[in-house]
């Protein structure tokens, strides 16, 4: 099932990764010239974003201050996914599709919720989205970077959940692993949150997406949390 063609936001090129510079930025060789790279994802990142890694970019309009939008990174298994706002387009195109085991009436985004804004409400349930791009040891694991705004969002789904509302979190898999788990030394906080969410009867779903040879983003099955967390 195709969730999004990233041939449809525009001019797609090639480079190489010189160095990440920041968060935010990055420097790549495209065409034998050295361009700047606006980063659209605040993690680590650390075993991707590697000298020399072939980037997959998208040409900006003219007058910022980047020449390129990072999409994806090559790694052994293909294209990976680096861009967290497209994130809850292709996730939303999954809900509407069944992946929670229903096909939602409505779904909405950013929906507000106490001091929050949780990524999705598919009917009556409040879905909180997590990309997650860091594998280990064959292993899935979130947050690869301290997320305080992750935490908090997960302690609000725990109060929705309270209250009478339908709440999940939603792991998207950029790269193939064994199973889920929350990472147990970057962030104790979402850890703890994590494992207290779903004793409280917050759900877990995951699934895994993959960009084909014609860079469609595709659903590639479903993700399973890990039996010992």
């Amino acid at each position: 099932m195709i969730l999004f063609d990233l041939k449809s936001l525009g001019t797609l090129t090639t480079g190489s990764l010189i160095e990440r510079q920041n968060r935010f930025l990055a420097t790549a060789t495209v065409d034998g010239q050295t361009k700047k790279v606006h980063i659209a994802d605040t993690g680590r990142l650390e075993e991707i974003l590697t000298p020399h890694r072939e980037l997959l970019l998208l040409r900006n309009r003219a007058g910022l201050k980047t020449d390129y939008t990072l999409l994806a990174a090559k790694m052994e298994e293909g294209w990976v996914l680096i861009n967290t706002k497209l994130h809850s387009p292709i996730a939303k195109k999954a809900i509407e599709a069944g992946l929670l085991g229903f096909r939602p009436k409505k779904v909405l985004s950013e929906v507000r919720f106490g001091d929050s804004r949780i990524d999705f409400l598919a009917d009556n349930m409040l879905i909180e989205l997590k990309g997650c791009s860091l594998v280990e040891n064959g292993i899935c694991l979130f947050p690869n970077a301290p997320t305080t705004r992750g935490a908090r969002h997960i302690e609000e789904l725990i109060q929705a959940k309270a209250q009478g509302f339908e709440a999940a979190i939603l792991i998207m898999a950029l790269r193939r692993c064994t199973c889920f788990r929350p990472h147990p030394t970057r962030d104790e906080t979402f850890r703890k949150i994590f494992l207290r969410a779903l004793q409280k009867g917050v759900r877990f779903f995951g699934f895994f997406i993959r960009i084909d040879e014609d860079l469609h983003i595709r659903y590639d099955g479903k993700l399973h949390l890990c039996e010992v967390l």
